[in-house]
Parts: structure tokens; C-alpha cells; sequence
């Protein structure tokens, strides 16, 4: 296996969570819905907005690599769901979904090899795809481990989880 295999290969599980780390799967497997939009004790989070904290954010990552007419984001606001936002099961969902989606997408251009991985983001400032899929590795595994904490936190673990 060549240099270049072995960092897809190692990008990739990093991506998934395969190595050292709980898999967005696994975190938001079996959430109660009823209790979505409850604040974690002592915060002002509620689950749902860490899970659309997490989509907007690896969503944005994403279309900073792909899109040569990319527009940065405004900080916070762009990366939060509004304060109070009430969430429905079908916005839950919905997010679920659109961060897996995301997620398969930077797999598949990790995993492709036309990918540099090392050449910069022609619209970025010095950026490259590594960094990028380094950058919300990185930011996934926070908070997805925020996530199982604040699962742990509520008591919104079910019975088939193995902690």
C-alpha cells in the first residue's frame, strides 16, 4: 500500500470515527425525541442544537472545499441554530440525515484518487483539503463526544448502549 493509500485510509476512519472515538451513529442511535429539545443540566444547549451545531458546521467545511463561490459564514450565527429554536422530530431527522449525507461526501473525496490532498484551495487563503478533513475531524470528534457526554449527563442512554 502505497503513502498516499494509507493516509486516505487513516483520513477516512478518522472521518467515521473508527479509531479512537464513539461514531456519530452510535451517539444519536435511539435519542429520545421527546426530550430533543431539553437544555443540558447547568447549559443552555439542548441536544438538537449540538446535533444541527455539528451539520452546520461540517456542512460549511464541505462547501468550502467544493464551491469556488464559497461565502464565508458569520460567527456564531451561521454555526448555531437560533437560541430557543424548538426543534420538531422531523428537523431531528432531517438533521441526521443532511450530516451523514456531508459525511459520506468528504469520504468520497478523501477516498477518490484524482484528490490532492495537498494543493491548496484555489477561492481559500492557504487552506488545503487535508486541513479541511483534519479541520472537521477534529471538530466532529469534539463534539460528538460532547454529545455522548451530555447523553450521559440527561440519562437518555437506551438499553442497548454499551457504556
Amino acid at each position: 500500500m502505497s503513502q498516499k493509500e494509507i493516509l486516505r485510509e487513516n483520513l477516512a476512519a478518522l472521518l467515521t470515527g473508527e479509531h479512537a472515538r464513539m461514531s456519530f451513529e452510535e451517539a444519536v442511535k435511539e435519542f429520545p425525541l421527546d426530550r430533543i429539545n431539553e437544555n443540558l443540566p447547568n447549559s443552555d444547549t439542548t441536544p438538537w442544537g449540538l446535533l444541527e451545531h455539528l451539520r452546520l458546521t461540517q456542512e460549511d467545511i464541505l462547501d468550502f472545499i467544493k464551491n469556488p463561490n464559497y461565502k464565508y459564514r458569520e460567527w456564531p450565527a451561521g454555526y448555531w441554530p437560533k437560541q430557543g429554536n424548538k426543534a420538531t422530530k422531523a428537523d431531528w431527522e432531517k438533521s441526521v440525515r443532511a450530516f451523514k449525507k456531508d459525511l459520506q461526501e468528504l469520504q468520497n473525496i478523501v477516498n477518490d484518487p484524482k484528490t490532492d490532498l495537498y494543493k491548496d484551495i484555489p477561492w481559500g487563503e492557504g487552506e488545503t483539503i487535508l486541513r479541511e478533513i483534519v479541520t472537521v475531524t477534529n471538530h466532529n470528534a469534539f463534539h460528538i463526544g460532547e454529545f455522548a457526554i451530555m447523553r450521559q449527563a440527561m440519562g437518555t442512554w437506551g438499553k442497548s448502549h454499551r457504556g
